[in-house]
């Protein structure tokens, strides 16, 4: 039975104490742990990359969501929910997983010390293994008799060794006094040996002796201290500290890697070799005793290695250890110096250079090579590029350890040794006399002079710079670039250095590239103040104008050696910096095209800077037409670009964009369709150049109308801004290159559409033959105040008008007479996206104001329809037409339509003068419409629609009561306008109008009392037909449908009223045909019987019942077929003698 180990009466105790106390915590056991990070990523850091992506997809979808379509942007909102809610659902399961974060890390750290302590086991066997075996051949020394003797004889010890009084016997030490005597002498000797034997260089003269130690100052280089081994003559140099005089700049890193004072392994190599370089000459007390003491080959089966023999002293030579630890010294400051630089640029290689950055230091390590800018090869090539191949690097700084090139300069006197560059003549004069001196003394006696054993040797850092003379593509004189760069030990920098190195290799290849750009092949492109390179940053950059407002800042990557591309205009813009970074790759693939292609930035620039104000004034844009090259070509040889802008209310037109070297020029083209080898292309049907300088300008001169005689039919301009507005030439005000406003674009748009407009007015003028001018819209006041308002156009009033003669363009039409000579043509709404119309202007003859319920309600203009304006004031009548291709048609047809009631309603006016009617008055007049009364309580409106293609008029009757209500008019008026509208159609419209109303009034009565037989007012209304056969030609059927009455009106208010089945028109002969037909004849009247009988009692009852008078005061007269009587009494003996008529009919008719 096994029992748990104890140690006096206490587990785990030591001695039979209980260290339970003693024991470390468990956060002092944690402490010890070692630290394993390996394989592992701080969350922070997991956390920031995540929002940070997110973030910038965030940012660049609202870049692209504004422009896409609705369905894109719903599709690309889920793909960016779908794909980062993948992300976030990722990262919360490693934030859980990092709740454990801190037991793992523990796990790990036990693991890391257990793996550790496994390791230190392991090589503790390994160990007690080498010993056994390297021990066991191992041989004891040989017996020591002469001690076992003196123990045998005398019972003790008689020779004990010195060693065990060393070890146990401390020696006596030393007092204060004692040491500072020691040192002070020790210093006494440091300074006799250097003041009067020791050959100095004149490098180390800075020099202090202090604490038994002489300690050197070179500035720049290092401080030494040495000491003396011993008193004697001949004893050695040895080193006892040493600190480079340097200062490492740049991070932090280089000062903890590159200590001022070196130590460890480093410190003990520089003091191994410099002991041995002081002590060269000599011999130490091993070398003595290795040579005094012979070897035995019995005894040393084996023979050590020999040590290389000391080098001697040369002949007359006087030993120079402090030359010799200034050369080493010096090597070594200069190498340590080296080292850290090489040590920046390696770090620059591990912080993102590596591909970009080669370091190489050689194999004796004076030499430290740097090339920047590498370029990786690309994969394949054009065959056209390789003769332009630029080279894969873009420069080397070479650093190396070189002796001080030599200094011009005579020496005092006479030199002893050669002297090393860089000493000034008061060095080389105190060198050469303590040299002379100390060698002078030493050489006493002798007859050969003595020299020293080692000269100074003068180093230090070369810097090289040699840049690629066609880095990136661009040819550049190094030697006009290249800068002599000095290592400064006060700043260790290797990336300042690069840095001044690269800004100015970067500034030179930018220069010769402005130099391309604007005194090169393209200087007709970009200008000096255009381009402008900018050396105040921290790098050189190049400012480019690409066009107003927009410039490119064009870089060169210190890092990668790389063109970068910026814009410092709207790079915010939806779409700018993606098609920045394309341009700058295809750069940067083939560095010697980016002339050529910030040429065609600058105008792709320019076309979409003018398309985005386009696009936001609402037109429509394109960048280019289904055009072969022989049509773009129309533009000129100086084309460069050109964006074409469709004039929405006329599809086949375009304001053209055309973008010069220079600045733009602004084209107006017309196109069409034609089909070549079966496909559809477009091609110019006319082009013409504007002129925005006078477009725009200020100076305006109004073209005086021409005569008669001066105008040609048709007469043709130029689709040129100045001819067409009338501007002065010397009008032309200077604007920045390809500096094109929104308002411009505006105006230009407008200008176009003005242009086209008046081009399809004029091609309507030309195929009728008819001439015409151009006035300025100002030079007539009463033209501008007629003109529609809403005109929202600085141009609406710089645009001319076209001016018409009205005995041409109103030849043939009805009422001709009514206009003025001069008639204005004006489109207008061309500046609007509304549809263009046409104002045509007339002025007429006479003032004729409306009246009415519809004549504008006390406004001196009215708007009687659509289409028509009417200003009363300036009686100037304006006609809208909505479609500018059938203007002049529908001009035409409108002014016949509102001139003739123009010319009714004047005439209506003065019938109360002319013709003494004093009860024919105007009611309502507005140029669509005239009403007014043809006698007292009864009126009469006309319109009339379509009159310049022979159309009709539209006559309505109606009675007006005294106290103003309204009726059906005369119903017998009424159905005679079918004869009606013929008449005024017949003649001068003044004359018919006069017939007319003189034919109403006089028959007004008679269709009064007419009126009665179909009423019902009257006992015999039953079987009765009265209707109008003519213009006062009126007929009563009676119901037997074979007799009538006929009343007639004639001349001088008289009306003949007469048997119906007798015409005024036929002959005798005619008469006795029509008797001689049978009575039942179907549609053939039958002579009344008896008529005359009739007229004659008729003409009794009315003189016996008083009412008709004296017959002769009435006209009444007897003729053949019937009688003549007056138009006032007509209509009541007509009435009576239609019922005599009836009552002969009725008596005459047998029963069945």
């Amino acid at each position: 039975m096994t029992h748990p180990m104890k140690h006096n009466g206490n587990h785990n105790g030591i001695n039979g104490r209980n260290t339970t106390m003693d024991q470390p915590t468990i956060e002092e056991l944690e402490a010890e742990l070692p630290i394993v990070q390996n394989d592992q990523v701080p969350l922070s850091e997991v956390l920031s990359r995540v929002v940070q992506d997110i973030y910038a997809e965030l940012m660049t979808l609202a870049d692209t969501l504004p422009s896409s379509s609705d369905s894109a942007r719903k599709r690309m909102l889920a793909d960016f929910v779908v794909k980062h809610k993948k992300q976030v659902v990722k990262l919360f399961a490693v934030v859980q997983w990092a709740r454990d974060a801190k037991d793992v890390q523990k796990c790990m750290n036990i693991t890391a010390f257990l793996m550790e302590q496994n390791a230190q086991f392991v090589e503790a066997v390994e160990a007690i293994t080498l010993a056994r075996e390297s021990l066991a051949p191992a041989k004891l020394r040989n017996h020591d008799i002469l001690t076992s003797l003196d123990v045998l004889t005398t019972g003790s010890y008689q020779r004990l060794p010195t060693v065990i009084k060393k070890i146990f016997i401390p020696p006596k030490r030393l007092s204060k006094e004692d040491i500072s005597r020691t040192l002070a002498a020790i210093d006494h000797i440091i300074r006799f040996r250097l003041r009067m034997t020791e050959l100095v260089p004149v490098e180390l003269n800075k020099y202090s002796v202090s604490s038994a130690q002489v300690h050197f100052h070179v500035p720049r280089l290092f401080s030494v201290s040495l000491s003396l081994r011993g008193a004697e003559k001949g004893e050695p140099w040895f080193l006892v500290d040493v600190e480079f005089d340097i200062k490492v700049g740049g991070d932090d890193t280089g000062v903890v890697e590159f200590p001022r004072s070196p130590t460890g392994v480093t410190k003990q190599h520089i003091v191994d070799e410099a002991d041995a370089r002081l002590a060269r000459y000599i011999a130490s007390p091993v070398d003595a005793q290795a040579t005094e003491q012979p070897t035995n080959p019995a005894t040393e089966p084996k023979q050590q290695p020999a040590l290389p023999a000391r080098p001697k002293l040369p002949e007359n030579a006087i030993d120079a250890p402090l030359v010799r630890l200034y050369n080493f010294m010096q090597m070594m400051s200069l190498s340590y110096q080296l080292e850290i630089l090489c040590y920046q640029a390696q770090r620059m290689r591990s912080l993102g250079w590596a591909d970009y950055l080669n370091v190489l230091l050689s194999n004796d390590r004076k030499t430290l090579t740097v090339t920047y800018w590498i370029r990786q090869p690309p994969t394949r090539q054009p065959t056209t590029q390789l003769r332009n191949k630029a080279p894969l690097l873009g420069g080397t700084i070479t650093i190396s350890i070189e002796p001080k090139p030599p200094t011009t300069g005579t020496t005092l006197v006479p030199s002893v040794t050669p002297h090393p560059p860089g000493r000034s003549h008061k060095d080389r004069v105190l060198h050469e006399l303590g040299l002379a001196t100390k060698l002078k003394r030493q050489g006493q006696g002798q007859e050969t002079p003595k020299f020293p054993s080692d000269e100074v040797e003068r180093l230090c850092l070369n810097v090289k710079w040699v840049p690629e003379a066609s880095a990136l593509g661009f040819v550049t004189n190094p030697a006009d670039w290249l800068v002599q760069y000095e290592i400064s030990p006060d700043d260790l920098d290797f990336q300042g250095l690069l840095m001044k190195a690269v800004r100015r290799h970067s500034e030179a290849i930018l220069t010769v590239f402005r130099r391309q750009l604007a005194e090169g092949p393209f200087r007709q492109v970009f200008s000096n103040e255009e381009v402008i390179l900018s050396t105040d940053g921290d790098n050189p950059a190049l400012q480019i104008l690409l066009c107003a407002g927009e410039v490119v800042i064009v870089t060169i990557d210190t890092r990668t050696g790389r063109f970068n591309l910026r814009d410092t205009g709207d790079l915010a813009a939806a779409g700018r910096g993606p098609r920045f970074a394309v341009v700058t790759d295809r750069i940067n693939e083939t560095p010697i095209m980016i002339v050529n292609a910030i040429v065609t930035l600058r105008y792709n620039t320019i076309v979409e800077s003018a398309e985005q104000k386009a696009i936001a004034m609402g037109l429509q844009t394109y960048r280019s037409r289904n055009m072969s090259r022989e049509e773009t070509a129309k533009f000129g040889p100086t084309t460069r670009a050109h964006l074409f802008i469709r004039l929405h209310n006329f599809p086949t037109h375009y304001l053209v964009l055309v973008v010069a070297d220079d600045d733009f020029k602004h084209a107006l083209v017309s196109v069409k369709t034609v089909m070549v080898d079966g496909n559809a292309s477009m091609v110019m049907d006319d082009i013409g150049w504007l002129d925005v300088a006078r477009i725009r300008g200020n100076d305006l001169r109004v073209q005086p109308a021409l005569a008669e005689d001066q105008v040609e039919t048709g007469s043709k301009r130029k689709a040129v801004g100045g001819e067409l507005l009338g501007r002065s030439e010397a009008a032309r005000p200077t604007t920045e290159s390809f500096k094109l406003e929104s308002d411009v674009i505006r105006e230009l748009y407008a200008y176009c559409c003005a242009r086209v407009s008046h081009m399809k007015v004029e091609q309507q003028l030309k195929s009728r033959g008819i001439p015409y001018t151009h006035v300025m819209p100002y030079a007539s006041p009463e033209l501008s105040r007629a003109m529609p308002r809403g005109i929202h156009s600085s141009l609406a009033l710089s645009v001319p008008v076209l001016c018409v003669q009205s005995k041409d363009i109103l030849s043939g039409v009805p009422a001709a007479e009514a206009a003025m000579p001069n008639i204005r043509v004006v489109p207008i709404n061309w500046w609007s996206e509304r549809k263009c119309q046409v104002v045509t202007c007339v002025k007429l003859k006479y003032v004729q104001p409306p009246v009415g319920k519809t004549a504008g309600m006390g406004s001196s203009v009215i708007r009687p329809s659509k289409s028509v304006i009417y200003d009363t004031r300036e009686a100037i009548v304006s006609f809208l037409s909505d479609d500018v291709n059938t203007c002049v048609d529908e001009f035409l047809d409108e002014w016949a339509r509102v001139s003739t009631i123009v010319v009714i309603a004047r005439e209506v006016s003065q019938m109360a003068k002319t013709k003494r009617w004093d009860d024919v008055r105007l009611l309502s007049f507005d140029l669509q419409t005239v009403e007014f009364t043809y006698t007292t309580g009864y009126a009469l409106s006309i319109s009339c629609n379509q009159q310049s293609s022979g159309g009709s008029y539209q006559l309505k009757f109606s009675r007006i009561s005294p106290s103003g209500s309204r009726t059906p008019g005369v119903s017998l008026h009424d159905e005679a306008t079918r004869f009606l509208r013929p008449l005024l159609r017949t003649g001068r419209l003044a004359t018919s109008l006069s017939e007319m109303v003189e034919m109403l009034r006089d028959t007004l009565p008679m269709a009064l009392e007419l009126e009665t037989l179909t009423s019902g007012t009257s006992a015999s209304a039953s079987k009765v037909d009265v209707y109008p056969k003519a213009c006062g030609w009126y007929r009563a059927l009676l119901g037997d449908l074979r007799h009538a009455l006929d009343f007639r009106l004639m001349t001088q208010q008289r009306v003949v009223v007469m048997d119906g089945s007798h015409s005024i028109f036929r002959s005798s002969a005619e008469d006795d045909v029509q008797d001689s037909l049978p009575g039942g004849a179907m549609g053939v009247l039958q002579p009344v019987p008896d008529f005359a009988q009739i007229l004659t009692e008729v003409l009794r009852d009315a003189r016996v019942d008083g009412w008709a008078g004296d017959l002769d005061n009435f006209g009444i007269a007897l003729i053949d077929v019937g009688l003549v009587c007056s138009a006032s009494v007509a209509g009541k003996i007509g009435v009576a003698v239609f019922r005599k008529v009836q009552e002969k009919l009725k008596g005459s008719i047998k029963p069945p």
